[in-house]
């Protein structure tokens, strides 16, 4: 398997060579190289936990169909979606440890704290590596607070691409709007982004050069900057060789990226920069931070006054602060899906390839051992995973079982993610993938 370093570097060519080959008919398909059909994948993670009285309709004890069910308020926007929901409930966190929340963990499948470094890589950035490649192959955004996400822009608490190898996720979408389509744009933000651009140009270049006379021991660690720099100025000069397919899909710049009246209206144009990225073929592997990983976040524009670590403290159920905040990602998840669908691919549409992951970071609230970890998928992955229906496990597996159920329809023969034998026998009653949610 190629790592991340190889694959950003060996992209440029073969995306130029597919996207030439594609765009007269029409199929952003083209992002993508590789063999099979394209398959993307997003996980949306919430912070303070998911009650899973908030996503189960009522009446519903065990697994079957949810064709005459009806989805609980928090979740009702999904309803017309109900054919393309998958509920499951019953699957395990309980060594990852969370409290506040199981931070890397949550997507990591091992034990997870505030400011511990990740143990391992972490399940979005193994699939970004299977998954057909792309330009960018995993993009992380982060909602907070108007004040966190100015103060840190970028911040890595769930995403890992190794041990000790946090991604950062992305929060000012200005910066990220940068990022993406700067290259394309003109007037304030094409001048914003080829100052920053030289800056880290020049960055990188006397990183590299005084990385040479540190000591053996520091000389690996720094050397991780200077890639950083590296990939961050590479893709910039990839995106550039594709500037007139990336301008069919860049967002409208508004005033809710200079002059946002509440944190969702950040929120909002981030996900709308993620859902670009996904249409466009930038990458297929989106994670998304609702809370960013943490025990924070506010959602003032929803009427909520209350933010941060109080909001944990509150039940969920019949909560109408946390209906509303439910309710504004269940909106999230339908845009994501509406965009996606109205994107041929194939004999369909990107969303025929698509599978959403919605879960929290943290189980099913905030303080919690993990027993219970409520999971909602949305779309099927090629025809992957059972559709429209309810699955109520018995509480013996992890959620690393999960994600090697990911990793198995993606393609990699794995019976287990990030838990050893030893590991396993303890918090696994059995190996393989969840033969209840496969098609």
């Amino acid at each position: 398997m190629i790592d991340r370093r190889n694959m950003l570097q060996g992209m440029a060519a073969g995306f130029g060579a597919a996207l030439g080959s594609t765009l007269c008919t029409g199929s952003v398909q083209a992002a993508a190289r590789g063999t099979g059909s394209p398959k993307r994948i997003i996980f949306f993670m919430q912070n303070q936990g998911f009650d899973p009285a908030t996503c189960i309709p009522k009446g519903m004890t065990g697994s079957g169909s949810l064709a005459k069910a009806k989805l609980p308020e928090p979740i009702e926007a999904l309803e017309p979606y109900k054919e393309r929901l998958h509920i499951i409930n019953g699957l395990h966190g309980m060594h990852t440890s969370p409290s506040h929340s199981a931070f890397f963990g949550a997507l990591g499948g091992y034990r997870g704290s505030d400011g511990v470094p990740p143990s391992a890589s972490t399940i979005d950035y193994e699939l970004s590596k299977v998954l057909p490649q792309t330009l960018l192959p995993h993009l992380c955004i982060g909602m907070d607070s108007i004040e966190n996400m100015t103060t840190k822009p970028t911040i890595a608490t769930l995403s890992a691409s190794g041990a000790g190898q946090p991604i950062f996720m992305h929060s000012n979408p200005n910066h990220l709007y940068q990022m993406l389509y700067g290259g394309i744009s003109t007037g304030d933000i094409r001048l914003q982004h080829e100052a920053r651009s030289n800056v880290l140009n020049q960055i990188e270049k006397l990183a590299a050069a005084n990385g040479r006379s540190l000591p053996t021991t520091d000389r690996q660690r720094y050397g991780q900057y200077v890639q950083g720099f590296g990939e961050i100025n590479g893709l910039r000069d990839r995106l550039g060789t594709v500037s007139d397919h990336l301008r069919k899909f860049a967002p409208k710049v508004d005033e809710r990226y200079t002059k946002p009246e509440f944190e969702t209206d950040w929120h909002d144009v981030l996900l709308d920069l993620g859902i670009s990225a996904l249409t466009s073929g930038i990458t297929n592997t989106l994670t998304i931070g609702s809370g960013r990983g943490e025990i924070f976040g506010a959602w003032k524009g929803l009427g909520v006054e209350q933010q941060g670590h109080n909001l944990g403290h509150m039940e969920q159920p019949d909560n109408p602060i946390w209906i509303k905040i439910r309710q504004y990602n269940s909106r999230m998840l339908v845009r994501i899906m509406e965009s996606l669908e109205s994107v041929p691919e194939g004999s369909g549409t990107m969303m025929d390839h698509t599978l959403i992951v919605y879960t929290s970071n943290n189980a099913d609230k905030q303080h919690t051992n993990g027993a219970n970890w409520p999971v909602m998928l949305l779309g099927n992955f090629d025809g992957a995973f059972k559709t429209g229906c309810f699955t109520q496990l018995d509480g013996k597996r992890p959620i690393n079982a999960l994600f090697a159920t990911l990793l198995r329809v993606a393609g990699q023969n794995v019976d287990r993610f990030n838990m050893s034998e030893q590991l396993a026998k303890k918090f696994d009653a059995s190996i393989g993938p969840l033969g209840e949610v496969l098609a």
